[in-house]
């Protein structure tokens, strides 16, 4: 059902973007990556992924927190493919502080990058999709979309943002054929995560395996890292036939996360 589309998932060159990315490229969908990275690095996984599924993959570099790279992105990747079928909104960074010490330029990349890129990459997608009636949009959020933890302002703001958008959006295009829906993963030892730790750890005074078992894990009943595999299954059952009535809504892949 999926064979032949054409899926642009920004920040895609690792972690979670990744898992996303050779999830649909398995289904015959041709891509675009997204990210950062060293160049010989990401070209050798471009050509892997369209040597081993007999896919196009492109890759652009644009930088998710510049509205004209984005806009520009999105006009060659549709230019090159013919359009963008699927649209995934996966960029993002993290930053750890208490409010008082938060770096003012940390949290307006945050925004940018984990809010406000979606709306560029939304808008610029929008036209193609509506033209052709049909068109699937996944914002990967996080339980931080719906729940808070200490120290993450920024992110918990731009992940309660992207939620709010999703719903808005899919009331808009609701009769167009296009569904628009969030991914709410748990913790997923991505770089992203790992990366957090230290300054967690620094944060809470804590060492760092006590962060992982005590700070991560402790909000998960299932006391297990939700994996890339299972976020990217979850985004490719959100393209089927079967997922076409399911728009505005978030799908939570956090072990329980939100049951509390």
């Amino acid at each position: 059902m999926l064979k032949g589309k054409n899926a642009l998932i920004t920040g895609s060159t690792s972690g979670i973007g990744l898992g996303i990315a050779e999830g649909f490229a398995k289904e015959g969908v041709n891509l675009v990556l997204n990210g950062f990275g060293d160049a010989a690095e990401i070209e050798k996984l471009r050509a892997d992924l369209a040597a081993k599924y007999g896919i196009k993959v492109l890759y652009d570099g644009a930088d998710m927190s510049k509205p004209e790279q984005i806009e520009a992105m999105m006009h060659k990747a549709q230019k090159d493919l013919g359009g963008i079928d699927i649209l995934v909104n996966n960029a993002g960074i993290q930053y750890v502080a208490p409010v008082e010490e938060f770096p003012t330029a940390k949290w307006d990349a945050i925004l940018a990058i984990n809010l406000t890129s979606a709306f560029h990459t939304t808008r610029c997608a929008m036209e193609y999709m509506k033209a052709q009636g049909w068109g699937r949009i996944i914002n990967i959020a996080s339980a931080h979309a719906l729940v808070a933890s200490p120290f993450k302002s920024a992110y918990v703001a731009a992940k309660h943002g992207i939620m709010g958008f999703t719903k808005t959006i899919a009331l808009e295009v609701a009769e167009k054929g296009i569904t628009v829906n969030a991914i709410c993963p748990g913790y997923v030892l991505t770089p992203l995560v790992e990366k957090q730790i230290p300054d967690t750890a620094k944060a809470r005074g804590m060492t760092e395996e006590q962060v992982k078992r005590d700070v991560l894990l402790a909000a998960q009943p299932t006391k297990q890292f939700v994996t890339v595999e299972q976020v990217a299954g979850t985004a490719v059952f959100l393209c089927s036939d079967s997922a076409a009535s399911i728009t505005g809504t978030n799908i939570s892949v956090e072990g329980g996360w939100t049951a509390h």
